[in-house]
This record gives C-alpha cells, sequence and structure tokens, in this order.
C-alpha cells in the first residue's frame, strides 16, 4: 500500500478552512487513503463498483479473488463467463473486464507517459476503455494514480454526503458542489475522502 505524500498537508489545510472537514478529519485521524500499487486490478475493481453499494462491491470482488486469486488482464481473459457470473458479475461488467484486459494485454494504454499527464488528458485516455466513464476514470485517479485534486461531481455518496453536512440533507446540484469545493483546492480529492468516509464505516477503496 501507497499512501500519499502530501496527506498531512491537505488535512491541515483543509482543517483550517472548513468546519466540516476539520471534524470529519478528527473523527477518522487513523485513516489514509491509500494505493494497492496495481493498476489493472484498480481498474477492475472500479468496474466492478460501478453502481453498488460499498459493501455489495467488496462481497463481489472477495468471490471474483476465491475464483481467480491472481487478478491479471491474462488471467481475466481466459476466465470463463459462468466462473465470473457466479461471482456476481453481470454480463455488461464481464464484457467491460475483457476489454480492459485486452487494453492492458495489446498495449493501448499507455502505462508509462501516466505519471506525466494532467488528470484530464488521462481521463480522456481511460475512457476510451468500454465501461470505464469519467467516474471510474476519476476514481483511478483518486486511488491509484493518487492525484490530488479531483472532483468527481457524478458520484451518488460525495453528493449526499456534501448535501448531509453542509445543507441540512437537501440535495444538491454540480453547479453548489464546485462552488463549495472551490475552497478545498487544490486537495478535492482528499476532501471527497472523507466525505465517503462520513458516509459507510468500510473504507472506500478500489
Amino acid at each position: 500500500m501507497v499512501t500519499p505524500d502530501y496527506w498531512k498537508r491537505a488535512t491541515g489545510e483543509l482543517a483550517s478552512r472548513d468546519r466540516v472537514m476539520r471534524e470529519l478529519i478528527q473523527r477518522f485521524d487513523q485513516c489514509v487513503l491509500q494505493s494497492r500499487g496495481d493498476a489493472f486490478s484498480t481498474l477492475a475493481r472500479s468496474i466492478v463498483g460501478q453502481q453498488i453499494s460499498v459493501k455489495a462491491a467488496e462481497s463481489v470482488w472477495q468471490k471474483i479473488l476465491s475464483a481467480i486469486p491472481d487478478v491479471t488482464p491474462h488471467t481475466i481473459h481466459l476466465a470463463e463467463n459462468d466462473k465470473l457470473r457466479a461471482c456476481g458479475l453481470s454480463v455488461r461488467k464481464i464484457n467491460y473486464l475483457r476489454d480492459l484486459a485486452r487494453h492492458f494485454r495489446e498495449n493501448k494504454l499507455e502505462v508509462s507517459e501516466w505519471d506525466t499527464l494532467d488528470d484530464e488528458t488521462l481521463i480522456v485516455q481511460l475512457i476510451q476503455v468500454k465501461g470505464i466513464g469519467r467516474w471510474t476514470a476519476e476514481m483511478f485517479l483518486i486511488f491509484h494514480m493518487l492525484r490530488p485534486n479531483v472532483l468527481p461531481l457524478d458520484d451518488i455518496g460525495l453528493q449526499r454526503a456534501i448535501g448531509q453536512h453542509y445543507f441540512s440533507n437537501e440535495r444538491v446540484d454540480k453547479k453548489t458542489i464546485c462552488q463549495l469545493a472551490e475552497s478545498w483546492q487544490p486537495w478535492r480529492s482528499v476532501a471527497t475522502w472523507y466525505l465517503w468516509r462520513s458516509l459507510d464505516p468500510l473504507p472506500v477503496a478500489y
């Protein structure tokens, strides 16, 4: 596991600017964002986690690990559909995982250049893979690349947490979220992570 070197600075600055952030950072002071260090499995976990709860996604992923202990582009390519279906994956998600595996096996993603790309350029590259939309790409930037300033506007959990903590449980639109998050820059990934933690005791991870 890899922890961002900017975490202490980010939490200090967020806590000094934002009362809600200060409370959440104090509440979860033993927890930090961590990267598992494997690009393929992080993207695969993000696909698995689409449109289901953190708990459900973890359950499906553990079943996949039981069936395929070493999740790689090669093992996903070789895995039979029935085996993947038995793990709780839909046909659509199986197709997405296979296309992801193909991109890695055929070197269609410029992995060696990722560190040099800005967030938006990397997102554009990642969404060429079937099943990877902007949300999944943003999860990858946060959880694998450890990019500090990603704001996943389409994330339901983020929307719900902001409504809960800042707007008396009212629904909020993307414009409102962007305005609120201005004060979090350049640490919007960190603020997002703490808001996720406030909703679910199970740490969000991909």
